[in-house]
């Protein structure tokens, strides 16, 4: 499971004529990653199948358009797999331009309510800055010729100051309504040179300006019931015209469907075009096939194509390994730890599948930190009553809570009572020092399993110096095995040892001369350069397995914070002892939970995948048919005539 799927580069000469076909067969087994390097041959330089595309992607713009008005399937069940001829696809391109331009009427429609509708509800809200102003907004708009005026808000303590300040300027305030700490104002006074004055001391008061919007022309216990009948009349439109269009979408829902399905079986060829070239009559079409799935792919063109094809297939060069797509494990139990090693990256082809070991250990961690019979229940129950909205993440749920349990019986904890169920194994905070002694032991296997993976992977891609030598290579294994050996000495009986301290100092040396041979620099500059660096060797691996305690300080951390909810608990009385388990369990599965859920990501991604996974690979995307899954079988009719006597000839080429 940790190896990866091997693939094989196919080549595929056909028929030009046969292209549409064989874009169909390729989707129909799901195994194609097209290739869109161009072929060595300088004479396959055509590009067939422009058109086609062009009027594909038309097509399929007006019916994304068409669905914006009008729900549309995400997926169309096709119940017969056939060739969408260029001609074809023409008429529904032009027929989905007509029903475009009618939609298109719709959605302006539309539009233009929920702009009055919008508008509307901004004049409904600005008029509650108005509700007791018992004056005609129309006459508000604009300043007169000699009367000049203001309507806003000011902090209810700076009224009176603001007061006395405006009547030095020969103005007149009148407060019209106070909500909270604010108040309405409206500051009247004669146009002049006061007005620049008046603006200072409106700011220093923290006036904030109240603009009316437009439509707002009459006294304000008239606009409300004006404004509310335009919106009422404006949800009775909008409805009438969803009904409107939902009738006329009704009456075209067959044929909408149709053209989904015609364009949904053309799309394969159209996702082919960058893969795809040509000479004349003849076709060719690269790409990446699971080893596995050659055969079923071969039979599968053998019984599509009309004319004669060959099919060459070889093992990956060196040099290709970056282009060689990844096929992702089809475990089900793996797929949510998959989505979070993606968010790392893609391994490379030919590296190590981190996924089934980042499930394995991912799930003893977070039980380890966070274990307890109850608390893991209900993150299980929560994952699986809410599994329709996390998706593939709810069964990651689901096992996370399950690991809680199992270390939970472990350490006889539910609901953090240590004494309801006894421990099969031991309470954490019984034995401090062992769990400690545990976490920093796993730690060290954690590093040792990162490093050999660290050396598979170069090795298995030739690249033997860095397997050797590199960050986390076999002379760094040596390194920390040898620290670790001397270490446990010393906690032992006091010593280092002399065979593990010769190690350290021989691999040391290994790495600075290896450093010192690949670094171009002056003299000086080498020499802090590699001492630096030597220095950081040490310190980062006993840093990254030091790292590894929090595994031990959470699983102390979450006895002691239930110790603390407990007694909590027990200083208040029966009512309030209950809710204050209840809140406490909930606060240590929500916040806890979470921080332990970081934790654990934390070591996975920093301590595990830095070491030996690139997350610079390719995700295998195969060609497929884009199409809801079928309740009857599919019937697939793509060519014509006897498949098994149009067989091709395969030829296997040894790598270049």
């Amino acid at each position: 499971m940790l190896t990866p799927t091997a693939m094989r580069h196919v080549r595929l000469l056909a028929l030009t004529d046969d292209l549409p076909r064989a874009a169909l067969a390729l989707a129909e087994t799901e195994s194609f990653h097209p290739d869109a390097r161009a072929p060595t041959e300088a004479q396959l330089a055509g590009q067939p199948g422009r058109d086609y595309r062009t009027i594909y992607q038309q097509a399929h713009a007006r019916l994304a358009k068409i669905g914006k008005p009008i729900r549309l399937r995400a997926d169309p069940a096709i119940a017969e797999v056939r060739v969408v001829e260029a001609g074809e696809l023409a008429e529904v391109n032009d027929w989905l331009g007509r029903i475009w331009h009618e939609a298109s009427r719709y959605e302006e429609e539309l539009r233009r309510l929920e702009a009055e509708e919008r508008l509307v509800v901004e004049q409904q809200a600005a008029l509650e800055n108005f509700a007791e102003l018992e004056v005609d907004l129309g006459r508000l708009h604009s300043k007169t010729r000699f009367l000049d005026f203001y309507i806003g808000m000011v902090p209810r303590e700076n009224l009176s100051r603001l007061a006395d300040a405006v009547a030095l300027a020969e103005h007149l305030l009148y407060p019209y309504m106070i909500r909270g700490e604010r108040a309405h104002v409206v500051i009247v006074g004669p146009c002049g040179e006061r007005e620049a004055q008046l603006g200072s001391v409106l700011a220093s008061a923290g006036f904030q300006a109240l603009p009316i919007p437009a439509g707002l022309d009459s006294a304000p216990d008239e606009m409300g019931p004006i404004l509310a009948e335009r919106r009422r009349g404006i949800v009775a439109e909008r409805a009438a015209l969803h009904e409107r269009l939902d009738d006329w979408a009704a009456s075209l829902r067959e044929r909408l469907d149709a053209a989904a399905q015609t364009l949904a079986l053309a799309e394969p060829f159209v996702a082919l075009d960058p893969a795809l070239r040509s000479a004349g009559p003849l076709a060719h079409l690269a790409g990446w096939v699971p080893a596995r799935a050659l055969a079923d792919l071969e039979a599968r063109l053998g019984e599509t194509l009309t004319g004669p094809f060959a099919i060459e297939d070889r093992a990956p060069r060196p040099d290709e390994r970056p282009l060689v797509p990844t096929v992702a494990p089809r475990s089900r139990l793996l797929q949510p730890f998959r989505l979070l090693v993606k968010q790392y990256g893609i391994p490379q082809y030919g590296e190590v599948d981190p996924t089934p070991l980042f499930a394995v250990t991912f799930l003893l961690m977070f039980g380890t930190m966070f274990g307890d019979v109850g608390q893991g229940a209900v993150i299980a129950v929560l994952a699986w009553l809410l599994r329709r909205r996390l998706g593939r993440l709810a069964l990651f749920g689901v096992l996370a809570g399950l690991s809680s349990i199992a270390f939970g019986f472990l350490f006889g904890s539910v609901f953090g009572d240590e004494h309801l169920l006894p421990a099969l194994w031991m309470s954490p905070l019984h034995d401090p020092i062992l769990m400690l002694q545990l976490a920093l032991g796993w730690g060290v296997g954690f590093l040792v399993l990162a490093c050999l993976l660290a050396i598979y992977n170069r090795l298995a891609v030739g690249n033997v110096r860095d397997a050797l030598l590199g960050p986390h290579g076999l002379v760094n294994l040596v390194f920390y095995l040898a620290l670790v050996w001397g270490g446990l000495g010393l906690a032992r009986d006091g010593t280092f040892g002399w065979l593990p301290g010769a190690l350290v100092a021989a691999s040391l040396a290994a790495l600075a001369v290896h450093r010192w041979r690949h670094l171009e620099a002056p003299l000086g500059e080498r020499i802090l350069v590699v001492s630096i660096e030597t220095l950081e060797t040490v310190i980062g691996y006993v840093s990254n397995t030091l790292s590894f305690l929090r595994v031990a300080a959470f699983s102390l951390n979450h006895v002691a914070l239930s110790i603390a909810i407990f007694t909590l608990a027990d200083m208040m009385g029966q009512v309030g002892h209950l809710v204050t388990l209840v809140l406490g369990n909930v606060f240590v599965i929500v916040l806890e939970g979470g921080i332990v859920m970081i934790q654990v990501m934390r070591l996975q991604y920093y301590e595990g995948f830095s070491r030996y996974f690139s997350g610079n690979g390719l995700e295998f995307a195969p060609l497929r048919l884009r199409r809801a899954p079928a309740r009857t079988p599919v019937r697939t009719q793509i060519g014509s005539g006897t498949g098994q006597q149009r067989r091709g000839t395969r030829t296997a080429v040894p790598p270049r």
